[in-house]
């Protein structure tokens, strides 16, 4: 398939190479142009403007939050003014369902078809093809995604023809993350100030009742105290954490945990976490335990 990719963050330049890899036909934008080089050395077309990203068959956006996806497709030249008819707007952007919704509406409009299909997993998943993706949208552009889908991802999760609602899904699920990131913190707390050793202790739990990847990844994470570079940064936790609040207070469902959490990456960005991995908000849990304050 031919396919603009905009934004070729740590996440987006795996994908994109994944595409080029499967044999697809890929024009790439970003706003740092130098970013795009690697993937025009592997064989992508390189897109001075957004409109040159909107030629062919379907773009993929994935972008960092609500206000740079809506620049690229409202703004001047932007995707909903420059994608032909029938082709495919792919939003794997972790945004809101409000967002996803007015997306929906507009491509609608102007005749163009979206697809909501965020991903899960880190960059070394998209660089080595092994995220997994929630998709929505109508049943004609799924299968046409499936392809380009196929590329970077071992398995695709579909969830109707309401694109906002895999949206939900993601913000759901990286809710379940960070909750996973603040138990691991206390529970590390708690037997690190009695004196135990942190990395057999994350071991024993995933070796036994916590052997799912989340708990694998982020215990070794918090037990090394690796949070740099930042393979999804803090500023994007508390994002993510603001969204589901924001979905929970339309559908009026209480979320306390969630508000939590969201205090905790506020309370990390105050002490100065910008660049630091979403899981340092691990040892906020050691500080109030009166331990001493790492990173790495």
């Amino acid at each position: 398939m031919r396919v603009g990719f905009i934004g070729l963050g740590n996440m987006g330049s795996g994908m994109a190479a994944n595409l080029l890899k499967a044999g697809h036909e890929v024009t790439a934008f970003n706003r740092t142009s130098s970013k795009a080089e690697p993937l025009v050395k592997q064989g992508a077309r390189y897109a001075a403007q957004i409109v040159d990203a909107c030629q062919g068959d379907a773009v993929m956006t994935m972008l960092s939050d609500d206000q740079a996806v809506e620049s690229v497709v409202f703004g001047d030249v932007g995707i909903a003014s420059s994608l032909h008819k029938g082709a495919v707007h792919i939003s794997i952007s972790t945004i809101s369902v409000a967002l996803s919704q007015k997306l929906t509406a507009a491509h609608a409009d102007r005749g163009q078809r979206f697809v909501a299909a965020p991903v899960f997993g880190r960059p070394e998943a998209a660089a080595a093809a092994k995220l997994f993706v929630a998709a929505a949208g109508a049943d004609d552009a799924m299968d046409a995604c499936l392809p380009l889908f196929e590329s970077f991802a071992q398995r695709t999760f579909r969830f109707g023809s309401h694109p906002p609602d895999a949206n939900l899904v993601k913000l759901s699920g990286n809710f379940l993350i960070s909750s996973v990131i603040e138990a691991l913190g206390e529970a590390l707390a708690l037997v690190g100030k009695a004196g135990l050793d942190q990395h057999q202790y994350v071991d024993f739990l995933t070796s036994t009742l916590f052997a799912a990847p989340v708990y694998k990844t982020y215990g070794a994470l918090i037990a090394d105290k690796k949070f740099t570079p930042a393979g999804f940064a803090v500023p994007l936790g508390l994002k993510d954490n603001r969204l589901v609040l924001a979905a929970a207070e339309t559908l009026r469902v209480p979320m306390p945990l969630a508000s939590l959490i969201y205090n905790r990456f506020l309370a990390l960005l105050a002490h100065g976490g910008e660049s630091l991995d979403w899981s340092a908000i691990s040892q906020l849990a050691a500080e109030d335990a009166g331990q001493q304050k790492k990173s790495a």
